[in-house]
Protein backbone atom coordinates (compact mmCIF):
# COMPACT_ATOMS: atom_id res chain seq x y z
CA UNK A 1 0.00 0.00 0.00
CA UNK A 2 1.14 3.38 -1.00
CA UNK A 3 2.03 5.85 1.92
CA UNK A 4 3.21 9.36 1.48
CA UNK A 5 3.96 11.46 4.23
CA UNK A 6 4.91 14.96 2.57
CA UNK A 7 7.42 17.06 4.86
CA UNK A 8 5.62 20.65 4.63
CA UNK A 9 8.63 22.77 5.27
CA UNK A 10 10.01 21.12 2.38
CA UNK A 11 6.80 21.18 0.34
CA UNK A 12 6.20 25.07 1.00
CA UNK A 13 9.64 25.56 -0.26
CA UNK A 14 9.41 23.71 -3.46
CA UNK A 15 6.02 24.66 -3.90
CA UNK A 16 6.53 28.39 -5.38
CA UNK A 17 9.47 27.15 -7.57
CA UNK A 18 7.40 24.51 -9.19
CA UNK A 19 4.33 27.08 -9.65
CA UNK A 20 7.05 29.81 -10.62
CA UNK A 21 8.20 27.28 -14.00
CA UNK A 22 5.24 26.03 -15.03
CA UNK A 23 3.97 29.43 -15.44
CA UNK A 24 7.33 30.56 -17.14
CA UNK A 25 6.87 27.07 -19.61
CA UNK A 26 3.50 28.18 -19.93
CA UNK A 27 3.99 31.92 -21.26
CA UNK A 28 6.79 30.47 -23.63
CA UNK A 29 4.15 28.25 -25.51
CA UNK A 30 1.61 31.80 -25.81
CA UNK A 31 4.79 33.77 -27.15
CA UNK A 32 5.68 31.00 -29.38
CA UNK A 33 1.69 30.93 -30.99
CA UNK A 34 2.16 34.93 -30.81
CA UNK A 35 5.60 34.71 -32.49
CA UNK A 36 3.89 32.24 -35.69
CA UNK A 37 0.98 34.20 -35.89
CA UNK A 38 3.42 37.48 -36.29
CA UNK A 39 5.34 35.96 -38.94
CA UNK A 40 1.84 34.51 -40.76
CA UNK A 41 1.27 38.23 -40.84
CA UNK A 42 4.07 39.18 -42.37
CA UNK A 43 4.10 36.69 -45.10
CA UNK A 44 0.28 37.43 -45.88
CA UNK A 45 1.02 41.46 -46.21
CA UNK A 46 3.75 40.73 -48.34
CA UNK A 47 1.14 38.49 -50.41
CA UNK A 48 -1.28 41.68 -50.81
CA UNK A 49 -1.86 43.83 -53.83
CA UNK A 50 0.87 46.57 -53.50
CA UNK A 51 -0.50 49.92 -51.67
CA UNK A 52 -0.28 53.62 -52.83
CA UNK A 53 1.56 56.40 -50.30
CA UNK A 54 -1.38 57.83 -49.14
CA UNK A 55 -2.88 54.34 -48.55
CA UNK A 56 -0.05 53.43 -46.40
CA UNK A 57 -0.07 56.38 -44.18
CA UNK A 58 -3.55 55.80 -43.34
CA UNK A 59 -3.06 52.36 -42.42
CA UNK A 60 -0.46 53.16 -39.80
CA UNK A 61 0.95 50.14 -38.14
CA UNK A 62 -1.26 48.04 -40.37
CA UNK A 63 1.27 49.11 -43.77
CA UNK A 64 4.28 46.62 -41.56
CA UNK A 65 5.35 44.47 -44.43
CA UNK A 66 3.08 45.31 -47.38
CA UNK A 67 4.45 46.47 -50.34
CA UNK A 68 4.08 50.05 -52.26
CA UNK A 69 4.04 51.31 -55.21
CA UNK A 70 5.42 54.95 -55.61
CA UNK A 71 6.64 57.21 -58.37
CA UNK A 72 9.42 59.94 -58.23
CA UNK A 73 13.19 59.96 -58.81
CA UNK A 74 15.89 58.92 -56.84
CA UNK A 75 18.60 61.52 -55.57
CA UNK A 76 21.84 59.73 -56.27
CA UNK A 77 23.96 62.20 -54.74
CA UNK A 78 22.75 62.24 -50.88
CA UNK A 79 23.44 58.38 -50.84
CA UNK A 80 24.01 56.66 -47.42
CA UNK A 81 25.10 53.39 -46.52
CA UNK A 82 24.57 51.00 -43.57
CA UNK A 83 27.26 48.89 -42.77
CA UNK A 84 26.07 45.36 -42.21
CA UNK A 85 27.75 41.14 -42.73
CA UNK A 86 26.85 38.99 -45.52
CA UNK A 87 25.88 35.97 -45.86
CA UNK A 88 29.32 34.61 -45.03
CA UNK A 89 30.18 37.76 -42.20
CA UNK A 90 31.70 39.83 -44.91
CA UNK A 91 31.23 43.61 -44.63
CA UNK A 92 28.72 44.63 -46.95
CA UNK A 93 26.54 47.89 -47.49
CA UNK A 94 22.95 48.86 -47.75
CA UNK A 95 22.33 51.84 -49.99
CA UNK A 96 20.01 53.64 -48.79
CA UNK A 97 18.81 56.79 -51.23
CA UNK A 98 16.42 59.10 -50.82
CA UNK A 99 13.26 59.51 -53.12
CA UNK A 100 11.74 62.57 -54.36
CA UNK A 101 8.03 61.82 -55.34
CA UNK A 102 5.96 64.01 -57.58
CA UNK A 103 4.59 65.99 -55.34
CA UNK A 104 7.67 66.94 -53.42
CA UNK A 105 7.72 64.59 -50.95
CA UNK A 106 10.75 61.86 -49.90
CA UNK A 107 10.99 58.65 -48.95
CA UNK A 108 14.09 56.50 -48.03
CA UNK A 109 14.62 53.36 -50.19
CA UNK A 110 16.86 50.59 -49.35
CA UNK A 111 17.92 50.02 -52.60
CA UNK A 112 19.76 46.96 -51.52
CA UNK A 113 23.16 45.17 -50.80
CA UNK A 114 26.75 46.08 -52.43
CA UNK A 115 30.28 44.42 -51.37
CA UNK A 116 32.95 47.08 -50.21
CA UNK A 117 34.56 47.44 -53.43
CA UNK A 118 31.44 48.82 -54.57
CA UNK A 119 30.52 51.70 -52.31
CA UNK A 120 32.19 54.41 -54.72
CA UNK A 121 29.29 55.33 -56.90
CA UNK A 122 31.40 55.58 -59.88
CA UNK A 123 31.98 51.54 -59.60
CA UNK A 124 28.28 50.89 -60.10
CA UNK A 125 27.49 53.97 -62.51
CA UNK A 126 24.98 51.84 -64.53
CA UNK A 127 23.05 51.12 -60.80
CA UNK A 128 23.09 54.92 -60.58
CA UNK A 129 19.23 55.22 -62.18
CA UNK A 130 17.68 58.47 -63.12
CA UNK A 131 14.89 60.29 -64.25
CA UNK A 132 11.42 59.33 -63.32
CA UNK A 133 11.33 55.76 -61.67
CA UNK A 134 8.33 53.70 -60.89
CA UNK A 135 9.29 51.27 -58.31
CA UNK A 136 7.51 48.57 -55.43
CA UNK A 137 9.12 47.93 -51.89
CA UNK A 138 8.14 46.81 -48.79
CA UNK A 139 7.14 49.59 -45.88
CA UNK A 140 9.35 48.74 -42.86
CA UNK A 141 9.48 50.74 -39.59
CA UNK A 142 13.11 50.35 -38.21
CA UNK A 143 13.68 48.79 -34.96
CA UNK A 144 15.32 51.70 -32.06
CA UNK A 145 18.11 52.39 -32.29
CA UNK A 146 20.26 50.87 -29.81
CA UNK A 147 22.78 52.13 -26.46
CA UNK A 148 25.81 50.87 -28.02
CA UNK A 149 24.96 51.61 -31.85
CA UNK A 150 28.56 53.30 -33.06
CA UNK A 151 27.99 57.03 -34.40
CA UNK A 152 28.10 57.40 -37.87
CA UNK A 153 30.62 58.71 -40.64
CA UNK A 154 29.78 61.43 -41.71
CA UNK A 155 32.47 62.36 -43.92
CA UNK A 156 32.25 59.06 -45.83
CA UNK A 157 28.03 58.62 -45.43
CA UNK A 158 28.54 55.44 -43.22
CA UNK A 159 25.72 54.58 -40.74
CA UNK A 160 25.57 51.50 -38.39
CA UNK A 161 21.92 51.25 -37.96
CA UNK A 162 18.62 53.19 -39.68
CA UNK A 163 18.35 56.27 -38.05
CA UNK A 164 16.12 57.93 -40.37
CA UNK A 165 15.84 61.32 -39.04
CA UNK A 166 20.13 61.31 -38.62
CA UNK A 167 20.24 60.40 -42.31
CA UNK A 168 17.35 62.59 -43.39
CA UNK A 169 19.13 65.95 -41.21
CA UNK A 170 22.10 64.78 -43.16
CA UNK A 171 20.90 64.78 -46.10
CA UNK A 172 18.59 67.73 -46.13
CA UNK A 173 15.52 65.90 -46.79
CA UNK A 174 11.71 65.50 -44.97
CA UNK A 175 10.56 62.54 -45.09
CA UNK A 176 6.90 61.66 -45.69
CA UNK A 177 7.06 58.96 -42.71
CA UNK A 178 9.47 57.88 -40.53
CA UNK A 179 9.49 54.65 -42.94
CA UNK A 180 12.15 52.68 -45.10
CA UNK A 181 10.71 51.49 -48.52
CA UNK A 182 12.78 47.93 -48.97
CA UNK A 183 13.59 47.70 -52.84
CA UNK A 184 12.07 44.60 -54.42
CA UNK A 185 14.24 42.17 -56.40
CA UNK A 186 13.64 43.61 -59.64
CA UNK A 187 17.45 43.75 -60.78
CA UNK A 188 19.37 46.50 -61.17
CA UNK A 189 21.45 48.02 -64.05
CA UNK A 190 25.10 46.52 -63.65
CA UNK A 191 24.06 44.49 -60.70
CA UNK A 192 24.09 46.60 -57.90
CA UNK A 193 22.88 47.02 -55.63
CA UNK A 194 20.83 43.71 -55.32
CA UNK A 195 17.27 44.52 -53.72
CA UNK A 196 15.11 42.09 -52.19
CA UNK A 197 16.91 42.13 -49.38
CA UNK A 198 13.65 42.06 -47.11
CA UNK A 199 14.03 39.11 -44.07
CA UNK A 200 11.10 37.58 -42.66
CA UNK A 201 12.41 35.78 -40.04
CA UNK A 202 12.19 36.12 -36.45
CA UNK A 203 14.13 34.44 -33.67
CA UNK A 204 11.39 31.98 -32.63
CA UNK A 205 13.38 30.15 -29.55
CA UNK A 206 10.38 29.91 -27.23
CA UNK A 207 9.26 25.90 -28.36
CA UNK A 208 13.06 25.32 -26.95
CA UNK A 209 12.55 27.75 -24.01
CA UNK A 210 9.55 25.98 -22.90
CA UNK A 211 11.36 22.56 -23.15
CA UNK A 212 13.65 23.96 -20.75
CA UNK A 213 11.12 25.31 -18.26
CA UNK A 214 8.88 22.74 -18.04
CA UNK A 215 11.89 20.25 -17.97
CA UNK A 216 13.04 21.98 -15.02
CA UNK A 217 9.68 21.82 -13.30
CA UNK A 218 9.56 17.91 -13.84
CA UNK A 219 13.00 17.32 -12.49
CA UNK A 220 11.96 19.52 -9.04
CA UNK A 221 9.26 16.94 -9.37
CA UNK A 222 11.78 14.39 -9.48
CA UNK A 223 13.81 15.59 -6.59
CA UNK A 224 10.96 16.15 -4.09
CA UNK A 225 9.53 12.95 -4.36
CA UNK A 226 12.92 11.50 -4.23
CA UNK A 227 13.91 13.20 -1.50
CA UNK A 228 10.47 11.93 0.72
CA UNK A 229 11.49 8.56 -0.65
CA UNK A 230 14.92 8.70 0.72
CA UNK A 231 13.81 9.58 4.14
CA UNK A 232 11.12 6.48 4.04
CA UNK A 233 8.40 9.29 3.71
CA UNK A 234 7.14 7.83 0.42
CA UNK A 235 6.80 4.03 -0.39
CA UNK A 236 4.68 1.03 -0.59
CA UNK A 237 4.00 0.03 3.13
CA UNK A 238 3.75 -4.45 3.15
CA UNK A 239 -0.22 -5.58 4.35
CA UNK A 240 0.51 -7.71 7.34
Amino acid sequence: MLHFRPHWSFTLAVLPILIALIALGTWQIERLHWKLGLIAEMHGNLAKPPLTLSQALRAGDAAQYRRVRLTGRFDNGKEAYLFTTGPNGEPVYHVLTPFILEDGQAVLVDRGLIPTAMLDPKMRAAGELNGVRRIVGVWRTPDRLGPFTPKPNLVRRIWYARDLAGIARADGVQLAAPVIIEADATPNPGGWPKGGQTVVDLPNNHFSYAITWFGLAWALVCIYFSWHLSRGRLGFARKT
